[in-house]
Order: structure tokens, then sequence, then C-alpha cells
């Protein structure tokens, strides 16, 4: 791709850097921010170095949140001794958009993955095994998707709190095998909230 413009070519380059965009779709959206007055560039710019500087993550669940802690965990009314455990905040905002969970969440930043380098201590897990021993916790469910790195890091964490008097569930299989949480429909994923099973079951699989 010829650019009449080096600074041009800088910004597409920058652009074409994120998930899921290429070169061509990286220039139409350059394109498209040279056509808009300068205050849309200026509040774009804002809102990113904003997002980058202050968004801290909830110390409690590891959230992505604008205070110490998030909405969620500061909430009252919601059921602290109830654990869904989820890979990231795409995950969270599924499931909450399904109304059908009143408990807490767990975060973990992702799932284990050697073949991507991705171990138990690159994850949230620690904090979370804290959690049971502590007593604060009744029941965990499992929420990460139903892929092999899904399946591995519930049995991962299952081993570490196999000990404790805590019930562990994991959402039903509305979610088909295979599929990532996020992109489930909203009645399917509530559905499989509310019909959650056993975990030891998902392991006679």
């Amino acid at each position: 791709m010829d650019f009449s413009s080096k600074i041009l070519e800088n910004a597409v380059n920058e652009v074409s850097r994120l998930p899921g965009i290429g070169k061509r779709t990286a220039l139409r959206l350059v394109l498209h921010l040279l056509k808009q007055p300068k205050e849309m560039t200026k509040y774009l710019t804002q809102a990113l170095n904003t997002m980058r500087n202050e968004l801290k993550s909830c110390r409690k669940c590891h959230n992505i949140s604008d205070n110490i802690l998030c909405d969620i965990c500061a909430n009252p009314k919601r059921n602290s001794e109830i654990i869904c455990v989820v890979e990231d905040i795409r995950d969270v905002m599924a499931i909450e958009n399904t109304s059908q969970f009143h408990g807490l969440y767990h975060v973990l930043g992702g799932k284990i993955s050697p073949l991507e380098g991705v171990g138990p201590q690159n994850l949230q897990i620690e904090s979370l095994v804290g959690k049971v021993k502590s007593g604060e916790v009744k029941e965990l469910i499992f929420a990460l998707s139903s892929t092999i790195e899904g399946d591995t890091t519930n049995f991962y964490i299952y081993k570490q709190i196999e000990a404790y008097n805590i019930v562990t569930s994991t959402i039903a299989r509305g979610i088909s095998v295979g599929d990532e949480l996020q992109f489930a429909d909203e009645i399917t994923l509530g559905r499989s909230i509310v019909n959650r099973i056993p975990f030891t079951n998902s392991l006679e699989r």
C-alpha cells in the first residue's frame, strides 16, 4: 500500500495494530477521522488517555473499575457468598446482561494455555483460592468458555480447593462446547447460569 504522506502512513500503521483491524480498515478509519471536526479527534484522544491513566483493577474481583472497588463488589445487595469465575471483563458484561446472577465475580485475566505460555502463576488464581480458604465463599460457579483451555483452568482451580467445604458448579451446557462465553446470546447464557450443575458432573463427560 503506497502512501503519499508519511504522517498518514504512520497513523494507519498504529491503528492496524488493533486486533481485527487490517491495513485497509485502518486506512478507512483514519480517513474518516480526517474528515471530522478536530474536536472529535481531541475527544477520542482524551478518552483513550483517561482510560490508560485512570482505569483501575478492582482489588476484590480484579474487574476493570473506575474506583478501588468495582460497582458490583461495592453493591451491598449482591450475594458475596457466591462467586462466578470468569476469564475477563467481557464475560462479566455478558452475564450481567442476563440479569440472572446476583453474586460476585472473580476475573482470572485469562485461561491456562501452555502453548501460549500462560500458566496458573500468570492468572488471578491465588487470590481466588485465598477467598475460599478464608471461608467467606459458599459456592464457586465456573463460567469459563467450554474450550480445552477453559476446562483445564476449571480443573486446576477445582483441585486447589477440593479439600475445602465449598460447592462447585459449572454453567449448564446450553453453551456449546468450544464456544466463547462472550458470544452467547443472553437467554441461553442466563439459563446456563440458573441451571448450573455440580462441577464434578462435568468431569464425567
